[in-house]
């Protein structure tokens, strides 16, 4: 009888997945922090740079974090001058986050930059395995997400 154990594909996928994200995420971090900000910052901006003003509630949905997390967030880029909150017309509960003219300019530096990071990590990948693992990915996390 061997002592070798035997063997599991979906605990060795969840590995191999971990550690890979594990090491992409260090690629972006490493950059994220030479611009002085850590990641939740980084990913406020970035929802902000991308989609435009947003309600802080869908900030922090968007990126999976906290309703008190996001406000101690955009306290932090507020206090940068990144961006400035502006309450909602409609709604006076509502209060949307929006990039200042300097948060503006400052993302239109480093996001290049950051995506050219990312494409870094990735090109262990061909283009079309990157296109094939995406959409293995997401086949992934909708199964993982309706049997949960």
């Amino acid at each position: 009888m061997s002592d070798k154990p035997l063997r599991n594909d979906p605990l060795d996928l969840f590995v191999v997945l971990s550690r890979s994200y594990n090491w992409v995420t260090a690629h972006s971090n490493r950059h994220i922090r030479e611009h002085g900000l850590n990641p939740t910052e980084f990913g406020v901006l970035e929802v902000l740079f991308h989609k435009g003003p947003q309600p802080l509630q869908q900030i922090g949905e968007k990126i999976l974090i906290s309703s008190g997390n996001i406000t101690y967030v955009v306290d932090k880029l507020e206090k940068k001058q990144l961006l400035i909150r502006k309450p909602c017309s409609a709604d006076r509960r509502v209060i949307f986050a929006e990039l200042t003219e300097k948060g503006h300019q400052f993302l239109s530096e480093i996001f290049p930059p950051h995506q050219l990071a990312i494409e870094k990590a990735m090109e262990g990948l061909t283009p079309e395995e990157q296109r094939q693992a995406i959409e293995l990915l997401k086949k992934l996390g909708r199964t993982a997400q309706a049997t949960y």
